[in-house]
């Protein structure tokens, strides 16, 4: 495999197999990855009195999550040992032949916040805004704005065209298409066992 420079990109883009919109400052396409900006929807954990949440229960998982959405020149505060839900502001459509990782950036690391827990890895095929998976490991609260640059995405192309990208009928694709925080929906791989 192979990581896409600025060049590739900006081609990839320019011909539409690849699509990262909107991109309101070239400054955002660095050498060999996209800066992407935070949106302004977030999801966090309500504190409920159950002992566990139950990857299997019955209940919808998002009735353990509330939503907020920040007003423009708000901050949205995450506070030390807090986890939270968001996307980037930009919609990213993946072509079959690439794949893609979202990484932080070093300047939010070095503030003690990381960007994503696990969910790093975008298959090929994929379409939506990228749910972040937000961590303040530091020992401060931390404001986020809606519009700053907080993570990066890197491309990298396969050997082939994927089979069965994510959002063919045959895969269980179940956040394309998101454009807003979506709660884990790992209930669906134990209905699919069925």
């Amino acid at each position: 495999m192979a990581i896409l420079s600025d060049k590739t990109i900006k081609e990839y883009m320019d011909g539409g197999k690849l699509v990262i919109d909107p991109i309101l400052d070239e400054k955002q396409i660095q050498p060999s990855s996209i800066d992407m900006r935070l949106g302004k929807e977030f999801k966090v954990f309500k504190v409920i009195r159950k002992a566990y949440i139950d990857p299997k229960d019955e209940e919808d998982l998002s009735l353990y999550m509330e939503s907020t959405t920040v007003k423009d020149g708000k901050a949205f505060i995450i506070h030390p040992n807090e986890f939270a839900l968001a996307t980037t502001l930009e919609y990213v459509k993946v072509p079959d032949d690439l794949v893609a990782r979202v990484e932080g950036r070093s300047s939010m690391g070095r503030l003690g916040v990381t960007m994503h827990v696990t969910a790093g890895f975008i298959d090929p095929g994929f379409e939506g805004n990228i749910t972040l998976e937000i961590s303040n490991i530091g020992a401060m609260p931390v404001a986020l704005y809606p519009g700053q640059r907080v993570c990066q995405i890197v491309f990298e192309t396969m050997t082939t065209p994927s089979e069965l990208p994510y959002g063919h009928p045959d895969r269980n694709s179940k956040y394309m298409g998101q454009t807003s925080p979506e709660s884990s929906r790992i209930k669906l791989d134990y209905e699919l066992k069925k």
